[in-house]
């Protein structure tokens, strides 16, 4: 569902010619973002977030179930009645891990784009990653050389690597490459229906359960670590982490006291490591019921929360970096970014041969 639109100089050219899409269809959410251009990056003018649980049960029967696909079609239609009546001019959409893992995941996107006439990209963790600090890059310090950048998702976990200088001519700016990555296969959906299937509502997880679910985590964390020596980098102050995803927002907004969510005072927050293993320590002894009724997490969350907290403390074990940058974006805004960058290439070719 994308136009064309004929650059006309000026403010008129390049990306500010365009409305621009992004859809991010992770295995618990389905997440939209219209946005024009602004001098400081973009102006969102509609979005929708809804979690359709697409993932649900994808890691035990290899398939999407059919009351998944059918809440999930729902909330892409919404998604594209949104993209219509905004008269999207350039757009991309990005399915990642709960398609990734489907055998059926083919015919699903199909029936998207036969059923809502959206076309989505089956993207691969490396994207993802890439995606994902095109976010968050100016979240960075680029005065610390090093970060690790932790995006706990529906279905997997991924981590960043990232080399970080100063931007030339751009003070307090960040220039970033991207040294390394791992996609640790478990997220907050999956992990939950591995440890945690059939735990009453009403009941609270033993120690037990919990600390698997952590070390699990940490297993598959620790040759990443060790394959770039991050401890010892850790250790000598050279390292800056961002926690990218509804696990660490909401973390963030538990610390700050919120009564509901703001984003505005979220994103961009730091919170210190051992305030997290607090948080999750405090949290993990609650049952499901009992979450709920905590600001901020709700039905939507409860029963997701507790495996969200037991990967946010596996990754705060075993990398000590003491503070946490916390960012409330994602995948939709590294599209943006990536579609903005394409149209001034375009209008720039588009000069240059009219010269």
């Amino acid at each position: 569902m994308t136009g064309e639109s004929t650059p006309k100089g000026g403010w008129h050219s390049g990306r500010f010619a365009h409305t621009f899409a992004a859809i991010d269809l992770g295995t618990n959410n389905c997440r939209l973002l219209v946005a024009k251009a602004s001098v400081e990056g973009f102006e969102v003018i509609d979005a929708y977030s809804r979690p359709v649980r697409l993932g649900e049960g994808v890691a035990l029967s290899g398939s999407l179930c059919g009351e998944a696909i059918e809440r999930t079609l729902h909330a892409l239609g919404v998604c594209a009645s949104k993209i219509e009546r905004n008269r999207v001019t350039r757009a991309r959409h990005i399915a990642t891990e709960a398609c990734r893992r489907a055998g059926n995941a083919g015919d699903f996107l199909g029936l998207v784009k036969a059923r809502t006439g959206l076309s989505f990209d089956l993207i691969q963790p490396p994207e993802e990653a890439r995606l994902a600090l095109a976010s968050c890059e100016n979240l960075l310090d680029p005065d610390i050389p090093y970060a690790l950048l932790v995006d706990i998702g529906g279905g997997s976990t991924e981590v960043s690597w990232i080399r970080v200088r100063p931007r030339p001519g751009r003070p307090g700016c960040a220039t970033t490459e991207l040294i390394g990555m791992t996609s640790v296969p478990w997220g907050v959906v999956t992990l939950t229906e591995s440890c945690t299937r059939g735990q009453p509502r009403e009941r609270a997880l033993t120690r037990a359960c919990y600390d698997d679910m952590v070390e699990r985590i940490r297993a598959d964390l620790r040759p990443f670590c060790a394959l770039h020596a991050i401890g010892p980098t850790i250790a000598r102050g050279e390292v800056q982490m961002i926690g990218a995803s509804g696990t660490v927002t909401t973390i963030s907004a538990h610390h700050q006291g919120l009564k509901r969510y703001n984003r505005t005072l979220v994103d961009g927050s730091r919170i210190g490591r051992e305030e997290i293993l607090r948080i999750c320590e405090e949290l993990s002894t609650m049952s499901v019921d009992q979450l709920t009724h905590l600001p901020c997490i709700g039905d939507d969350r409860a029963d997701l929360a507790l495996a969200g907290g037991a990967i946010l403390e596996a990754v705060c074990r075993q990398w000590a970096a003491p503070v946490v940058r916390v960012a409330d974006r994602g995948l939709r805004e590294g599209v943006l970014m990536d579609l903005m960058r394409q149209a001034d290439r375009e209008a720039d070719q588009l000069c240059r041969r009219g010269n």
